[in-house]
């Protein structure tokens, strides 16, 4: 750890915490999601500080381990090469991102299918449209996360990359491609049962995508 870069470990630091703070949290009967994980914003529990909180809180140990599996091994690289600051900027901007494009996404969908109801039927059950719209809650990293792979893909692109289950490297490029392609056909597939915000993570890559453009037209990237 005493190697590590400065923002990525207190990012994985500060990650656990909240992890550990709501696990504990759940034992005496306190649902932390219900304040830190952002809500529907027209849900009467969403709050505008949700923005930056949810990117904190993560939904189970398979969740926060990848997700930070993920800042450590390539957020460490992204932040010897562009420095603590921008780094830091990247990370906030694009889970920032990812929220505001899983809200649009969100609102979209209640126009076209939930806004003429006053119930929603899930399981067998009728719950108020008011309560439903307070269980549409985002947790976790992931935008961030995203939006590290893209700027690791931009950054270095040809850099060739050992993932499971392939035998062979792929290279960043054509790997954060495949992501994009997948997490686009994954979103527009709505499964049912499907609770990852893949536009979310669209989102994430989005931002880091317009932010690294900008850096490199101000010529300081």
């Amino acid at each position: 750890m005493n190697n590590m870069p400065t923002v990525t470990k207190h990012l994985l630091i500060w990650n656990v915490l909240f992890f550990m703070g709501a696990a504990v949290a759940t034992k005496y009967g306190l649902d932390i999601d219900k304040y830190l994980g952002l809500h529907f914003f027209l849900a009467s529990d969403f709050r505008l500080y949700q923005f930056f909180t949810y990117m904190f809180m993560h939904s189970g140990i398979g969740h926060i381990f990848f997700n930070m599996f993920a800042v450590w091994m390539f957020g460490r690289i992204l932040e010897n090469t562009w420095g603590p600051k921008r780094f830091l900027i990247l990370y906030l901007v694009c889970g920032l991102g990812a929220g505001i494009i899983q809200e649009g996404v969100q609102y979209i969908h209640y126009l076209i299918e939930l806004s003429r109801y006053d119930y929603v039927s899930i399981a067998g059950m009728s719950i108020p449209m008011k309560e439903y719209l307070n269980m549409l809650n985002t947790v976790g990293a992931s935008g961030a996360v995203y939006g590290i792979l893209l700027g690791y893909a931009m950054t270095y692109p040809d850099q060739p990359l050992f993932i499971i289950p392939f035998p062979f490297p792929i290279k960043a490029k054509w790997l954060v491609t495949g992501y994009i392609v997948l997490e686009i056909v994954m979103g527009l597939s709505n499964r049912p049962g499907d609770n990852v915000a893949h536009f979310a993570h669209l989102g994430g890559m989005l931002f880091a995508f317009l932010l690294i453009r900008h850096w490199r037209r101000k010529g300081i990237y």
